[in-house]
């Protein structure tokens, strides 16, 4: 697997934890949008696309399923986001 694209929209909102939202391709075949780029206590994130269910819980609608996975979105995300 491959990211072949990477995608960011800077968020400038003051005293917003949100910086950026990302978007990006796997393979030249698959698109995940609005991974959100979040700066927690130990520094930026990632938070992947979620949408709120009737109960009030927030469920990602895709995300990794394991760590190399998530290694490797993160580490294309954040290269992108640094070089703005």
């Amino acid at each position: 697997m491959k990211v072949t694209n990477v995608e960011i929209k800077k968020v400038e909102k003051e005293n917003s934890r949100m910086k950026g939202i990302a978007s990006i391709s796997i393979d030249d075949c698959l698109a995940i949008h609005n991974i959100r780029i979040i700066e927690g206590s130990k520094g930026l994130f990632i938070a992947m696309p979620s949408r709120k269910t009737e109960e009030g819980k927030y469920v990602d609608l895709v995300h990794p399923i394991n760590s190399d996975t998530r290694k490797l979105f993160e580490d294309e995300i954040m290269a992108k986001y640094n070089e703005l």
